[in-house]
């Protein structure tokens, strides 16, 4: 840090200072961007607020503040970026103790958020309305979305060497860069890097697709940038076509997954094959369809013990 790395520093200053030297160039531009919004947050609500004025009810205050306006999950992402800089201004002397112990987590009462899908027969129709031409186009990717369970990056990304034919499996080790200037990113996390098995469907389709195009550029990017507003509009289209629910690119994601629960795949494999760090993620995700299979699980145990 700077010579400007005393207790009297203002903490909107100091915060900034932190982002620029353990931050910058040392995450991904996403996160990156969820730092400088924490950083704006600070500068809007405690623009005077110094170091050494930086007491736990000092703080809460703050974390109160942002609540106002913030479901607490969000309150909760902003007190984890906080508290990085803050306990090194501990550790620096700035502060004589940790502000940031025991802070109480506020926010306002979240929405229901009920995530949208398709069924099995809504799904059929949509993949039957897709216009699949000899060149790649959004209708090819809403396919290979709905077939896989890929993230938009990810699928966005897909060069036609990540495709092993023989072995029907699909290697996603990368994102695209579609908010930026473009290229390619590494994935979410580590468990993000896998390889998926494909049905023949996409064997054979993609197969012919793929075979004269490039190896090791994406199969759906072309010269100009690609806004997910673009595919989203597309895949409405075809829903209102059909007559069914309309969703968007990611909740073909959900799609996916939710047909797997339902079909008896366990939260493991369906964890493995969306590249979730962890099946808490999938459980938090799909409970409503878990909690749906758990009713007939026990209606199944009544049936079995009833017939002994």
């Amino acid at each position: 840090m700077s010579n400007d790395t005393n207790n009297n520093v203002l903490f909107s200053k100091y915060y900034a200072q932190w982002i620029d030297v353990y931050k910058k160039g040392a995450i991904r531009e996403a996160t990156m961007a969820k730092y400088l919004m924490t950083q704006k947050w600070v500068e809007k609500l405690v623009p005077e607020l110094r170091v050494s004025e930086l007491t736990r009810t000092a703080y809460q205050q703050l974390l109160n503040d942002y609540a106002r306006e913030h479901e607490r999950q969000t309150t909760l992402d902003f007190h984890h970026q906080l508290k990085g800089a803050i306990l090194d201004a501990v550790d620096e002397g700035m502060i004589e103790r940790d502000p940031t112990r025991k802070a109480i987590i506020k926010g306002k009462t979240p929405k229901a958020k009920k995530i949208k899908y398709l069924n099995q027969f809504e799904l059929h129709t949509l993949i039957a309305d897709l216009d699949i031409k000899e060149e790649p186009n959004w209708d090819w990717f809403i396919l290979l979305v709905a077939k896989t369970g890929m993230r938009f990056s990810e699928a966005l990304a897909i060069t036609p060497a990540d495709f092993d034919f023989g072995r029907q499996t699909l290697s996603i080790s990368k994102t695209w860069d579609y908010k930026g200037e473009g290229g390619f990113l590494p994935t979410k996390n580590k468990s993000s890097v896998r390889k998926i098995q494909i049905d023949w469907q996409i064997v054979v389709k993609f197969s012919e697709l793929t075979k004269t195009l490039p190896q090791n550029q994406p199969v759906f990017v072309g010269e100009s940038k690609v806004y997910n507003s673009t595919v989203n509009d597309v895949l409405t289209r075809h829903c209102r076509r059909c007559g069914i629910s309309e969703i968007s690119i990611h909740g073909l994601r959900h799609t996916h997954a939710s047909l797997l629960l339902f079909a008896g795949v366990s939260i493991a494999s369906v964890a493995r094959r969306l590249g979730h760090a962890s099946m808490t993620t999938t459980q938090k995700t799909y409970l409503h369809i878990i909690q749906e299979l758990e009713n007939k699980d026990v209606d199944l145990v009544m049936r079995t013990l009833s017939g002994l």
